[in-house]
């Protein structure tokens, strides 16, 4: 008579109840689950469903998006989907440590558009060349406008998913309003750039790459090369490639060499490293004596690195304001590095995979394969086949 009794409470009061079963006997426990009401109200609750006809119009999509907009501002009790899906990784709020936005008034920027397109509409050649399908687009101009625009949100965004800002600036966040252009030359004609992540080999990358960037002739900038991922004892140090400090205007061959260029070298067996460039922007000259390393320096010691610290030493006179980065792995040029520059034996590591699990051994071994056997060999017995 247990289970009509539990059946007609369910059905009566609205609560669950749990059996749990009992090797020896039987016992029940029940758990009350009562429905409560929601904390507030539900989201449309006030849209009558058979009436949507009488819902007011937004008649234009910038309408839409100001009450959007409004109604994001708001504080709801319920959460939304996406705020379900990062609650496990909740970010603080991070800080800007970057140059402030100069942004022109959004109203000039619509009036430059639409004198733009109204020039388009009255040029016949353009109206011919699109309808003949003969247009050409300048790609230089558009890069440059996307540079300009939002290309340092872009930049921002690659940074973040390759974690330079979590590892070299501890969370805090900057856009790269300059735009920094790295190329390493291969030969006479050719040359390779440094974009946001593109791979670089070492030998592709043993001599010291060529940096510009707009700048004033009166500004001042420091430039770091840094590896975040190629220390052999520390795994929350860095080793620093390249710093040049005071340099004046763009010119970086007449900035102080605070430590001259040192090739990358990646130890084999530790897969892509990220070597990343940051050009800081100086509010004055900046004494970097304590900083200077003795030139050349091939002391992995001394070469000994963490952005953050150097950053928070002179943060009131410098701000990040470029960024680039590439990725690079072993080659048959760190050897030489490591023998020839930095003197030492070149470190290899490797994997240790743990020996293959078999099942115990069967004394009668029935619907095995035929080789059965040769699993449970010597190991350093000669066999034949992979098991």
């Amino acid at each position: 008579m247990a289970a009509p009794l539990i059946r007609g409470i369910i059905l009566r009061v609205g609560v669950e109840f749990r059996v749990n079963w009992i090797s020896r006997g039987l016992s029940t426990s029940a758990t009350c689950c009562r429905r409560v009401a929601p904390l507030g109200p539900m989201p449309n609750m006030d849209i009558d469903v058979k009436n949507l006809d009488d819902l007011e119009k937004y008649r234009s999509y910038t309408r839409y998006l100001k009450v959007a907009r409004e109604e994001s501002r708001k504080v709801h009790w319920w959460k939304t989907y996406r705020q379900y899906l990062s609650q496990d990784e909740e970010k603080s709020e991070r800080i800007d440590i970057g140059l402030p936005n100069i942004r022109a008034p959004r109203i000039k920027e619509v009036k430059e558009r639409k004198r733009v397109m109204r020039e388009n509409h009255k040029n016949s050649e353009l109206e011919r060349a699109t309808r003949l399908r003969t247009l050409s687009i300048p790609l230089d101009e558009v890069k440059a406008e996307w540079e300009r625009t939002s290309g340092p949100y872009h930049v921002q965004k690659v940074a973040e998913h390759y974690g330079v800002y979590r590892d070299l600036f501890h969370g805090a966040t900057f856009v790269p309003r300059i735009v920094l252009r790295v190329q390493y030359s291969l030969d006479e004609e050719h040359s390779l750039p440094v974009h946001r992540g593109n791979v670089v080999t070492p030998s592709e990358a043993t001599i010291q790459p060529e940096v510009t960037f707009e700048a004033e002739e009166s500004s001042l900038w420091t430039l770091l090369l840094t590896n975040p991922d190629g220390h052999l004892r520390d795994n929350d140090a860095e080793y620093v490639h390249w710093i040049v400090g005071n340099i004046p205007g763009n010119s970086v061959q007449s900035g102080e060499q605070i430590c001259h260029y040192l090739p990358p070298f990646p130890a084999k067996g530790t897969g892509y490293h990220r070597f990343i460039f940051i050009l800081f922007k100086q509010e004055r000259p900046i004494d970097f004596t304590e900083d200077c390393l003795p030139s050349p320096c091939h002391s992995l010691e001394s070469r000994t690195f963490q952005t953050f610290d150097f950053y928070r030493k002179h943060q009131d006179y410098m701000t990040p304001a470029g960024l680039a980065f590439f990725q690079s792995q072993w080659d048959d040029s760190v050897t030489h590095t490591f023998h020839h520059l930095l003197n030492m034996k070149e470190p290899v590591f490797e994997y240790d995979r743990p020996p293959v699990y078999h099942p115990p051994q069967k004394k009668y071994p029935h619907g095995e394969p035929v080789r059965y056997l040769d699993r449970y060999r010597d190991s350093q017995e000669t066999i034949y086949g992979i098991y």
